[in-house]
């Protein structure tokens, strides 16, 4: 389980300084007091336009960076004070960068799960499982220089999962993906977060409605560095009293800037 209350963290930019000028200061308040739960067996969305604060929320999470307030507990374990076991208890992807070109998808898999002091043997079978399960059996023993966008993302995921962590992070885990990667992917996640799987708690950002209808339990809604609503996708249209996510989202997000629906523009 995945804890996080009243997170925040801004950034301060300088520019435009001279040896006679002050550099002018810009704050961005990136994430704004977010609190949200993710259970055990459940796919939590964090669902918001570029910008909104969900990367910069599970950078915290996974601890690459320092809130300026709030706690972030995973499995009970606070990340802040005890980040090596929180870590521990974690499986994270970023994105598909990262790979060793020179290596095999077997051989990046592999090194990632001794870097989790796993014996090469346990993470060698750990390996075959995973490119079962994530249908990359072909690649497995391929150098990944020269990979496509998708064998990347599999590699990546399997790197990630490859120690059997009860909680995965996942930041936008389909961009750049094609169709049949995409529904490949979401059958892993499905898998995953059934008691099959290991009842995975699961935690992804994205922008996409169609992502989240087809795979999220949970959705928080996050604007301008807050959750601005959270709930099943059933509960958000309720919520919002729309017939179409898209709509609910952009009621409940950007309430009440800009109009609901296309038919108020006209």
């Amino acid at each position: 389980m995945i804890a996080i209350e009243q997170l925040s963290k801004r950034f301060v930019s300088r520019s435009g300084g001279t040896l006679l000028k002050r550099a002018a200061e810009r704050v961005v308040q990136a994430v704004d007091g977010i609190s949200f739960q993710a259970g055990n067996g459940m796919i939590t969305g964090l669902l918001g336009a570029n910008g909104a604060g969900k990367t910069t929320t599970l950078r915290m999470l996974g601890g690459l960076l320092q809130p300026d307030h709030g706690s972030i507990r995973v499995d009970d374990i606070d990340v802040l004070k005890q980040p090596g076991a929180a870590l521990a208890r974690m499986g994270i992807l970023g994105d598909a960068h990262g790979l060793y070109p020179r290596l095999s998808a077997r051989e990046n898999i592999i090194y990632f799960g001794r870097l989790q002091g796993m014996e090469r043997e346990v993470a060698n079978a750990r390996a075959e499982l995973l490119a079962e399960l994530l249908d990359m059996k072909s690649i497995l023993d391929r150098r990944c220089d020269g990979f496509s966008q998708g064998e990347r993302m599999k590699t990546a995921l399997a790197r990630a999962l490859v120690h059997d962590p009860a909680n995965i992070v996942l930041d936008e885990p389909t961009n750049g993906l094609d169709v049949l990667a995409t529904r490949g992917l979401r059958e892993a996640l499905r898998h995953l977060r059934s008691p099959a799987g290991g009842s995975k708690c699961i935690v992804l950002s994205t922008h996409i409605m169609q992502e989240v209808e087809l795979l999220c339990d949970q959705v928080v809604v996050v604007a301008a560095g807050r959750a601005a609503a959270r709930g099943s996708v059933p509960e958000l249209l309720a919520q919002a009293g729309e017939s179409r996510f898209e709509d609910a989202f952009v009621r409940l997000a950007f309430k009440p800037s800009i109009p609901a629906t296309a038919e108020a523009l006209a």
